[in-house]
């Protein structure tokens, strides 16, 4: 059996100017909308949940997709500003990954 991946890919947004510190801080902010809505399913808020899960989990989904345009807009930004290869950095992550025992190829 392979190693499962899942593939999305997502476009540069082309009507911001976004530097390294205002796409951190989106990312920052995005991630505790994510975190929001986790935290309602569960009633970390102290209110009870009135939607049902799915409603719930749509929400989630569309909350981590902003998560994750956010992180490619940022490695936009270190390919196009730093001049980084986020492809030879993907390679380095996934050897990493292997050799903390996360992932075995």
């Amino acid at each position: 059996m392979g190693v499962k991946h899942k593939v999305i890919s997502l476009p540069r947004l082309n009507k911001l100017s976004p530097t390294l510190e205002s796409t951190a801080l989106k990312l920052m902010e995005e991630a505790g909308e994510l975190a929001q809505a986790i935290g309602k399913l569960r009633g970390l808020s102290g209110e009870e949940c009135s939607e049902d899960v799915r409603t719930v989990m749509e929400r989630v989904t569309r909350e981590l997709l902003d998560v994750a345009q956010t992180a490619v807009s940022m490695m936009f930004v270190l390919e196009e500003h730093y001049s980084i290869n986020i492809e030879v950095a993907l390679e380095q992550h996934v050897k990493k990954l292997v050799a903390k025992g996360y992932l075995s190829l």
